[in-house]
């Protein structure tokens, strides 16, 4: 049975942080709510618990967790960072960012997928690191939902995904980036930008003297996957989803398509919107990415839910933390690129007459921000 706690995002009840500190001690399962995404925490010091998490998720078991912790002794508990490192953390700590180090043994191989390793953050959300701290142990947390789905940037999507797989569900409203963190991989002196996330790659090359981006930010798979999201399909609607080549693209592929009958949706900016005569879904404005980030994930959802069989959605500038919208929405439309009318008819597995597939009225929803 699941179980659901309304809490204050800024102070939350002290009961209802302790019901879920209480349910990570003796083994269980706790969604709360970070400044990112929901997380599906567990003890990270417990293997059993850890494979909890995995079967909840129906994640592949070489997919390591993230281990959150509120200090930095929590820090020093699980892995071993470099001196050089402690003064960029303490900058950027609490907060939406993610960094791989050589692991503590105290760690479990479910927890770490069995790698050296261990992906560590310092969470900046009240609730989040008051569980950790109630708790008395780091806690490892994935994003809460079924695996392969877009991640939960609220409690009603942790209960549509995970509704009798979890134990308590802490709902402290919509989360504030709608992206999850961005994760370093810190090797020797080398830091390297392995998912993007809030924290940029230009604001991160202000803390260290030199920041690289590694293909698989930019959604090149990775055959053994060292954080979250290198490997695996993520952030899919259960419907076919296509990235337009570039706007104007989207705009041209989105007439020709209601003009032969295909009834679609368009994801798009609100200025785009204007230009669109197909149902949409606004995302936010080409001004605002961070707007864009934070109705992303929510927005896949929608669309998810919509009658329309397909979907397009428009390409973003991959600058700032415009490469983590594009991050997930690569990995969102399966790395699929989209031109021209045929090539979404092919990809989507549509075949012969569009008739059946008529346009209805077209109508445009807006996801608040």
């Amino acid at each position: 049975m699941t179980v659901v706690i309304r809490v204050n995002p800024l102070n939350p009840e002290p009961w209802g942080v302790r019901f879920g500190a209480r349910i990570i001690a003796e083994g269980g399962l706790v969604a709360f709510p970070t400044e990112t995404v929901y997380g599906l925490g567990a003890n990270a010091l417990d293997g059993s618990a850890a494979r909890r998490v995995f079967n909840a998720k129906g994640r592949p078991a070489d997919n390591p967790l993230i281990v959150h912790v509120s200090s930095f002794d929590g820090l020093r508990i699980v892995a071993e960072p470099p001196q050089w490192l402690m003064e960029p953390l303490r900058k950027l700590w609490p907060g939406p960012l993610t960094v791989v180090l050589p692991r503590k043994k105290v760690v479990p191989d479910e927890v770490t997928a069995g790698l050296d390793t261990v992906a560590v953050r310092m969470p900046a959300h009240p609730v989040a690191l008051r569980l950790v701290d109630e708790s008395r142990v780091p806690i490892a947390a994935p994003s809460a939902n079924t695996s392969t789905r877009p991640s939960p940037t609220r409690a009603e999507h942790v209960v549509e995904d995970l509704w009798g797989k979890v134990d308590l569900v802490l709902d402290g409203g919509e989360t504030f980036f709608g992206v999850e963190s961005t994760i370093l991989n810190v090797e020797d002196s080398r830091v390297t930008v392995i998912r993007p996330g809030p924290y940029t790659p230009e604001e991160l090359s202000k803390l260290f003297p030199k920041v690289e981006v590694s293909i698989h930010a930019r959604g090149a798979a990775a055959d053994r996957p060292i954080a979250p999201g290198m490997k695996y399909k993520h952030y899919a609607p259960t419907k076919p989803l296509f990235m337009a080549e570039d706007r104007s693209v989207l705009i041209q592929l989105s007439r020709e398509l209601s003009m032969r009958g295909v009834n679609h949706v368009v994801l798009c900016s609100r200025e785009t919107s204007a230009y669109i005569s197909a149902p949409t879904i606004v995302l936010g404005g080409q001004g605002d990415l961070y707007e864009v980030a934070k109705n992303l994930f929510h927005a896949l959802r929608v669309f998810d839910k919509r009658t329309e069989p397909l979907g397009l959605v428009e390409p973003f500038n991959e600058s700032g933390v415009g490469l983590a919208i594009m991050n997930r929405l690569r990995k969102a439309c399966g790395g699929t690129v989209v031109n021209d009318f045929d090539q979404v008819l092919r990809e989507a597995g549509i075949s012969g007459s569009t008739s059946t597939l008529s346009e209805p009225k077209a109508t445009h929803q807006h996801i608040r921000a």
